[in-house]
């Protein structure tokens, strides 16, 4: 059985979160640059390397830059193996993720202050 590398799994974690928050599933993301879900979903998980041409791709599509696919790499990379579940890949992170980007700008910043503040008073 093939290791798979860490590295790809993170990238493909990445993929999968950006995908999410934009509310693409597999299907739409793999006919946006050519690909069958299937495949997407192989990169999603790591079990397939992602080329350099199909992450540039990916970026495209996704309206990210292609660096946004090794953010926090090397932190996640740091973590023990049996780290808890990353909160930005739950359900609930995603779809409060998606909301609050529909928010208009000002209000936005306000919402964000409040929760900010909120969240100040549970840490004391």
């Amino acid at each position: 059985m093939p290791v798979i590398d860490p590295v790809d799994v993170h990238i493909g974690a990445r993929v999968k979160l950006r995908r999410k928050l934009m509310g693409l599933s597999q299907t739409q993301l793999g006919a946006a640059i050519g690909l069958t879900f299937q495949q997407v979903q192989k990169y999603e998980r790591g079990t397939n390397r992602i080329a350099a041409s199909t992450l540039h791709h990916l970026a495209r599509a996704l309206d990210v830059p292609v660096s946004f696919f090794f953010d926090a790499m090397e932190e996640e990379m740091r973590l023990p193996p049996a780290a808890p579940e990353n909160v930005l890949m739950r359900r609930e992170s995603l779809d409060l993720m998606r909301h609050y980007y529909r928010i208009p700008d000002e209000l936005r910043r306000q919402v964000y202050e409040l929760v900010r503040a909120m969240g100040r008073e549970c840490e004391e």
